[in-house]
């Protein structure tokens, strides 16, 4: 199944990682094209510090990588990541999926020995 392919730590690290608006705007913004933190510093009313804070977390998470050029930090997003998680979320919805439809079996009487 698809879920063992983070290990729990990571997926802790991916789902806390993008339980924040602002972390979540970031990994949008780094999407969209690479930028400095600094110019991702001027989009938010927080200090810069903050901003590095919130880029050190999203970059724990792997959901973005920092490259240094020159005095400047570069951000990208981290697509493979993102795919990575929307495929656990797809893992879940199966399983939920499922579920509903043995949920339909049991009202409709076809799953075996269960009578409407």
């Amino acid at each position: 199944m698809v879920v063992h392919l983070l290990s729990e730590l990571e997926i802790d690290r991916i789902f806390q990682a993008m339980a924040d608006a602002t972390r979540r705007d970031i990994i949008k913004q780094a999407m969209l094209r690479e930028q400095s933190v600094s110019d991702l510093a001027k989009r938010y009313e927080m200090s810069f510090a903050a901003v590095q804070k919130h880029v050190a977390v999203l970059e724990k998470a792997s959901l973005i990588t920092k490259e240094r050029r020159g005095r400047e930090q570069i951000v990208h997003g981290n697509l493979e990541s993102l795919r990575r998680a929307a495929r656990l979320l797809e893992a879940y919805e199966g399983i939920w999926r499922q579920r509903v439809g043995m949920i339909g079996d049991i009202l409709s009487g076809e799953h075996e020995g269960v009578r409407p």
